[in-house]
Protein backbone atom coordinates (compact mmCIF):
# COMPACT_ATOMS: atom_id res chain seq x y z
CA UNK A 1 0.00 0.00 0.00
CA UNK A 2 1.52 3.25 -1.17
CA UNK A 3 -0.01 6.69 -0.59
CA UNK A 4 0.92 9.65 -2.77
CA UNK A 5 -0.16 13.27 -2.86
CA UNK A 6 -0.18 15.30 -6.07
CA UNK A 7 -1.19 18.86 -6.81
CA UNK A 8 -1.94 20.37 -10.20
CA UNK A 9 -3.55 23.48 -11.62
CA UNK A 10 -6.56 21.98 -13.37
CA UNK A 11 -8.50 25.10 -14.33
CA UNK A 12 -7.57 28.64 -15.41
CA UNK A 13 -10.17 31.22 -16.43
CA UNK A 14 -9.69 34.79 -17.63
CA UNK A 15 -12.66 37.08 -17.07
CA UNK A 16 -13.58 39.96 -19.37
CA UNK A 17 -12.19 42.51 -16.89
CA UNK A 18 -8.82 40.73 -16.80
CA UNK A 19 -9.23 38.93 -13.47
CA UNK A 20 -7.59 35.49 -13.66
CA UNK A 21 -9.17 32.67 -11.66
CA UNK A 22 -7.38 29.40 -11.13
CA UNK A 23 -8.04 26.16 -9.29
CA UNK A 24 -5.50 23.80 -7.79
CA UNK A 25 -6.54 20.18 -7.29
CA UNK A 26 -4.87 18.11 -4.57
CA UNK A 27 -5.27 14.36 -4.94
CA UNK A 28 -4.45 11.62 -2.44
CA UNK A 29 -3.82 8.35 -4.26
CA UNK A 30 -3.44 4.81 -2.97
CA UNK A 31 -1.83 2.35 -5.37
CA UNK A 32 -3.05 4.38 -8.36
CA UNK A 33 -6.64 4.80 -7.12
CA UNK A 34 -7.86 8.23 -6.06
CA UNK A 35 -8.96 8.33 -2.42
CA UNK A 36 -9.71 12.05 -2.09
CA UNK A 37 -9.58 15.22 -4.12
CA UNK A 38 -9.79 18.77 -2.77
CA UNK A 39 -9.70 22.13 -4.49
CA UNK A 40 -8.21 25.50 -3.65
CA UNK A 41 -9.34 28.47 -5.72
CA UNK A 42 -7.47 31.74 -6.15
CA UNK A 43 -7.94 34.95 -8.10
CA UNK A 44 -5.50 37.51 -9.44
CA UNK A 45 -6.28 41.08 -10.48
CA UNK A 46 -4.56 42.82 -13.40
CA UNK A 47 -1.04 44.03 -12.54
CA UNK A 48 -1.04 42.13 -9.23
CA UNK A 49 2.32 40.86 -7.95
CA UNK A 50 2.77 37.29 -9.21
CA UNK A 51 5.40 36.19 -6.71
CA UNK A 52 4.74 32.60 -5.69
CA UNK A 53 2.09 32.01 -8.36
CA UNK A 54 2.52 28.79 -10.42
CA UNK A 55 4.41 29.32 -13.69
CA UNK A 56 1.57 28.24 -15.98
CA UNK A 57 -0.76 30.77 -14.33
CA UNK A 58 1.88 33.51 -14.63
CA UNK A 59 2.18 32.75 -18.35
CA UNK A 60 -1.58 33.24 -18.81
CA UNK A 61 -1.50 36.49 -16.80
CA UNK A 62 1.35 37.84 -18.89
CA UNK A 63 -0.69 37.29 -22.05
CA UNK A 64 -4.06 38.43 -20.67
CA UNK A 65 -2.88 41.57 -18.89
CA UNK A 66 -2.30 43.92 -21.79
CA UNK A 67 -1.72 47.61 -21.09
CA UNK A 68 -5.32 48.29 -22.12
CA UNK A 69 -6.73 45.67 -19.73
CA UNK A 70 -4.64 46.94 -16.81
CA UNK A 71 -5.64 50.57 -17.48
CA UNK A 72 -9.33 49.70 -17.80
CA UNK A 73 -9.27 47.64 -14.60
CA UNK A 74 -7.52 50.40 -12.64
CA UNK A 75 -9.96 53.01 -13.98
CA UNK A 76 -12.93 50.84 -12.99
CA UNK A 77 -11.50 50.37 -9.49
CA UNK A 78 -10.92 54.13 -9.12
CA UNK A 79 -14.49 54.85 -10.26
CA UNK A 80 -15.89 52.29 -7.81
CA UNK A 81 -13.84 53.80 -4.97
CA UNK A 82 -15.05 57.32 -5.87
CA UNK A 83 -18.65 56.11 -5.90
CA UNK A 84 -18.23 54.49 -2.46
CA UNK A 85 -16.70 57.68 -1.06
CA UNK A 86 -19.45 59.92 -2.41
CA UNK A 87 -22.31 57.78 -1.13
Amino acid sequence: MSLTKTTAIDQITVQEDGIVLYREATRIMEDGSELTKTYHRSSLTPAQDLTGVPANVVAICNVAWTAEIVSAYQAAQAAAEAARNSA
